[in-house]
């Protein structure tokens, strides 16, 4: 679909590359491909997580090229915005489990998309920020919902109210990455997380995702709800009875997703 998203499949777990250098920004190219993957990649039941990452040593991705707004054209913004909004919400919203290998700087854009994923690793040498007040803008992927949930609402001032720039140590300290690697090595960690997702039931862990994105949207009596309804709807599957009958016979279970 583009260039600049680079797709490989492996197994149950399928890997895309940001691949724009020198920096990998977003372009609305990018953008509006990531969607229609996505959406290709969720119609092969065979693939159960996908793991994003950054071209090269560098940058995971610095977000947006900076030189598209330099023009003030508010066309171009409404575009944009729309095309970012978009992107990540499909990403934030697939029933796949997705991870950010976060191999270098994630900037502005580049750090909501990491934001919009389920799981973060990144190396030792990472470097996160959304700065985009300090050039008259501000975060339009979801950089200032979703990072308050992850990190409280300190932190995500001193990041996007201050700029603050952070570096991988203090992103763990703070809750916004789940682990830190040597450099080199976030897209093998990441790719060990995906494959632990193979032995889940797909139609729990496409329950339970959404369960916990309800936890930040809904007043706890109407997720605690939810929760129980889901519960009950997967007495509806096969998966169910097989998952519990591969326990008691103490052997693997044969996911079959119906």
């Amino acid at each position: 679909m583009t260039d600049q998203l680079q797709v490989s499949i492996d197994g149950p777990v399928a890997t895309l590359t940001i691949n724009n250098p020198k920096a990998n920004t977003w372009t609305l190219e990018s953008l509006n491909a990531l969607p229609d993957i996505i959406a290709d990649l969720e119609a092969d039941t065979s693939i159960r997580a996908l793991v994003i990452t950054g071209a090269g040593e560098k940058f995971f991705s610095a977000g947006a090229e900076l030189t598209t707004f330099a023009d003030g054209d508010v066309a171009i913004a409404s575009e944009m915005a729309r095309a970012f909004g978009f992107a990540f919400e499909a990403l934030a919203e697939c029933d796949l489990v997705t991870i950010a290998a976060i191999n270098g700087y994630a900037m502005g854009g580049g750090l909501e998309a990491a934001l919009a994923c389920d799981i973060r690793v990144a190396e030792a040498h990472a470097q996160m920020a959304l700065p985009e007040a300090s050039v008259g803008l501000l975060p339009c992927a979801g950089g200032t919902q979703r990072l308050p949930w992850l990190v409280g609402e300190g932190w995500a001032k001193r990041m996007i109210l201050c700029g603050e720039r952070i570096d991988a140590d203090t992103a763990l300290d703070i809750g916004l990455v789940e682990e830190v690697v040597d450099s080199g090595e976030s897209l093998a960690v990441a790719m060990e997380l995906a494959a632990k997702v193979q032995a889940q039931s797909p139609g729990s862990v496409v329950s339970c995702k959404r369960l916990i994105h309800a936890a930040e949207r809904q007043p706890l009596q109407t997720a605690l709800a939810m929760e129980r309804e889901e519960f009950v709807e997967l007495f509806n599957s096969d998966d169910q009875m097989e998952g519990v009958t591969a326990f008691l016979e103490k052997r693997k279970p044969e996911w079959t997703n119906s």
